[in-house]
């Protein structure tokens, strides 16, 4: 399959209107970002757009042959303001997603955590059937509640039935351990690096500003357009070859 994303553009304009370029207080910065900033202004850090750019198409690239291969991308976020864009753009694009928390052993214990997301699907599946009409009105509020609380944390990874091909993470700083813990296995991290963060850390760091709401969604839109064009030409070339058979 060619590697083409010829319906997607970057657009130096549209990132600045967005505020990508705009990085943290040049006393909070992080001297390994020292080649992604272009200067600072009013004590702000500014990152260079034309390198935010350039590591973005690289990213970008990558995300669109992984998904192409058929492996998913995990989103990952605990930062409240990023939360809903992260969770949207997984839903929208049909990517499993881990948000509000970071649980410890998704990866490296990964056949035990799969064990407690099935006993969830399980119990949920029993309470919409109706099927625990034997136990108490107490019993059932108690699974209930026990389903609410697991879907908080797990919902967003009920179908993932293999470790992704990467992880896509909103902090570096923030969501450290999904990082640690993707680097353990070997699973390649994309992430946004901010002029406090550490770039060398993932293997894919996008220069730009993760905290304003406008920022993430400048980019979180394109890697959903990567990913579900990726997904169409994936079903288009799958399609021909069983034609051919």
């Amino acid at each position: 399959m060619a590697n083409t994303r010829s319906t997607i553009s970057l657009d130096l304009d549209d990132m600045a209107k967005a505020g990508v370029h705009l990085g943290h207080h040049t006393s909070k910065w992080n001297p390994k970002m020292r080649e992604y900033i272009y200067g600072s202004k009013n004590s702000i850090h500014i990152i260079d757009l034309n390198i935010t750019k350039e590591k973005l198409e690289i990213a970008l690239d990558f995300i669109y042959e992984t998904v192409s291969s058929g492996k998913d991308i995990l989103f990952v976020s605990t930062k409240k303001q990023a939360i809903p864009v992260v969770k949207s753009t997984a839903e929208e694009t049909g990517m499993p997603y881990m948000v509000r928390r970071w649980v410890g052993g998704i990866f490296t214990n990964f056949k035990t955590v799969g064990k407690r997301v099935k006993q969830l699907i399980v119990l949920e599946e029993k309470l919409q059937a109706n099927e625990l009409k034997a136990y108490t009105k107490k019993e059932r509020k108690v699974f209930a509640d026990k389903v609410e609380k697991g879907n908080k944390i797990f919902a967003g990874i009920k179908d993932l039935k293999s470790l992704p091909g990467a992880i896509f993470v909103e902090d570096v700083i923030k969501d450290s351990l999904a990082i640690k813990e993707a680097k353990d296995l070997n699973i390649p991290v994309i992430a946004l690096s901010d002029t406090n963060a550490n770039p060398e850390l993932v293997n894919y760091a996008i220069p730009a500003n993760d905290d304003a709401v406008s920022s993430i969604k400048y980019i979180y839109d394109l890697v959903a357009k990567v990913i579900l064009e990726a997904k169409s030409k994936r079903i288009v070339a799958d399609n021909k070859a069983n034609n051919k058979e």
